[in-house]
């Protein structure tokens, strides 16, 4: 006679986590087990750690033929999470756990050969896909993830099956992260720079993408490592998305679990798929780590050429699309992109204390390495210069991170205002942002007739393209927001133009 169950699982494919139903048969036939339904190696060796883990905690492996299929078996599916669900599948089919464990449960966990269970990498994500399905998530582990309605139970070993409540429920403990944000660095540290601080402030309060050029030394390391000082809370949604993607990944959740936004900041020597994604298995790349936050290149033109081109294509769809056989994965990539790069090889092009020994040919060489398409996707291009020492001996008395937080979080505010009232003066309604389609920002700039003649005479003089038209006008909205003006007037425009231009690049 042979006996049955399912069990409740899922796997990861991207940041989201699907359905898999472990289904286990015990009965008559050649002893042994066998997994079938497009399992990988990790998979594959579950058949050692799960008769491990249930001889070690005093259960029995059936002498019969066992059998575990995954469903759907057209899903490649991959990683140690379903040791738990395996083992749980043939301790009840062989009648030795009581088969009410299973209903209403999703289970994942690895074994261990004395039948600990450790965690996997997604918790969140197997979470979500729980709470999608109605049910209370199983795994190992004290912290609970953020989601109202989901029950959440841990379970040490396997030995707790032996115990009428072998569950243990677990609940979302709120950590403190003030700390950290207390510990950050501040803008007040870096001496003067004000221009570079404006030019900051705008991007994050904008979302923008930012290049700081200038010679070693001359602060541009230092302005980027504080903008997380100056960066809006994450929302809710916010910080679900960007929570998911480092769950995946196995990294640690809890500051952004406090709202705190990711910033990421990969050395240079990063590959394409380090950077992107990529892999075998697929894992989510720095971008995708960024998404909801900052991601910081610095020495900008000392990484690949290959590598930076890849960022093209996510920078406008926030989204980056990796194909493989099995198909396409999708990995969230919404990031404002900050860069930092030396103008030429030696570093001091254009500096005023010291020449440059660079040959023209190695300069545009080197120029060349990050590539004009790349350029153009970036909103705010600014020269930043060394300061002379009696300069730098006045740090810690310049513009603080709380004062252009707060003239961040108040443009946010005022461009929140906007779009609702746009909402509702717009039939149908539209969901409009600085972020959409080019006829979407330049409607809402409000351009009058002098404005529209200041940006198309400035656009032909200095040769732009439509994108940089178009990354203009976003910046002079956001400028706008920042001094609560409803509509976008030519000075907020020639500031704009004034941080897409720069002097060094001309």
């Amino acid at each position: 006679m042979r006996s049955q169950c399912a069990v409740a699982s899922a796997l990861i494919r991207g940041v989201d986590a699907i359905p898999v139903t472990v289904e286990v048969s015990v009965g008559a036939g050649l002893v042994g087990m066998s997994i079938v339904g497009m399992a990988d190696t990790a998979i594959q060796e579950a058949r050692e750690r799960v008769r491990g883990a249930i001889i070690s905690c005093g259960f029995a492996v059936p002498s019969q033929k066992i059998v575990v299929n995954l469903a759907p078996g057209s899903l490649r599916k991959s990683g140690s999470g379903f040791d738990l669900p395996i083992a749980l599948g043939i301790l009840v089919a062989s009648g030795q756990v009581d088969p009410a464990f299973l209903e209403g449960r999703l289970f994942v966990g690895e074994l261990s050969l004395d039948g600990g269970v450790r965690p996997v990498a997604g918790t969140l994500a197997f979470g979500i896909c729980a709470h999608r399905l109605g049910l209370s998530l199983v795994s190992c582990g004290d912290q609970a993830v953020p989601l109202e309605g989901l029950a959440q139970y841990s379970i040490r070993d396997l030995s707790a099956l032996a115990f009428e409540e072998p569950f243990t429920r677990v609940t979302y403990a709120r950590t403190n992260a003030e700390a950290s944000g207390k510990n950050a660095p501040d803008f007040c540290d870096v001496a003067g720079h004000e221009t570079a601080k404006r030019a900051a402030q705008i991007a994050v309060a904008g979302g923008h993408g930012l290049l700081m050029v200038g010679p070693p030394g001359s602060g541009k390391t230092m302005i980027a490592s504080r903008i997380a000082s100056i960066l809006p809370p994450l929302d809710q949604d916010e910080m679900l998305a960007a929570a998911a993607v480092h769950s995946v990944a196995g990294e640690d959740i809890d500051a952004i679990l406090q709202g705190i936004r990711p910033f990421r900041h990969p050395h240079h020597s990063a590959t394409i798929a380090g950077l992107v994604g990529g892999g075998s298995p697929i894992r989510p790349g720095e971008i995708s780590l960024a998404h909801c936050g900052t991601l910081f290149l610095d020495e900008l033109p000392e990484f690949k050429p290959a590598t930076l081109q890849s960022l093209r294509q996510p920078i406008e769809a926030g989204k980056v699309c990796l194909t493989r056989a099995d198909g396409n994965i999708e990995f969230p990539a919404r990031f404002m992109l900050v860069a930092a790069a030396n103008p030429c090889p030696c570093g001091y092009l254009g500096d005023d204390l010291r020449p440059c020994e660079c040959t023209i040919p190695q300069i545009r060489a080197y120029q060349a390495r990050v590539g004009g398409p790349l350029m153009d996707r970036i909103d705010l291009q600014l020269d930043v210069r060394r300061l002379p020492a009696d300069s730098i001996l006045s740090s810690g008395s310049g513009t603080d991170s709380a004062t252009l937080r707060q003239g961040v979080l108040a443009a946010r505010d005022f461009a929140e205002q906007r779009r609702q009232r746009r909402r509702m003066d717009v039939q149908p309604p539209v969901c409009e942002s600085v972020g959409n389609r080019p006829a979407e920002v330049i409607e809402s700039c409000a351009l009058g007739d002098e404005q529209r003649s200041f940006i198309t005479s400035m656009a032909d003089a200095e040769s732009l393209s439509g994108r940089a038209l178009v990354s203009c006008l976003k910046v002079a909205r956001t400028i706008a927001d920042m001094e609560q003006s409803w509509d976008v007037t030519c000075d907020h425009l020639a500031e704009a133009l004034a941080f897409r231009m720069r002097e060094g690049a001309r």
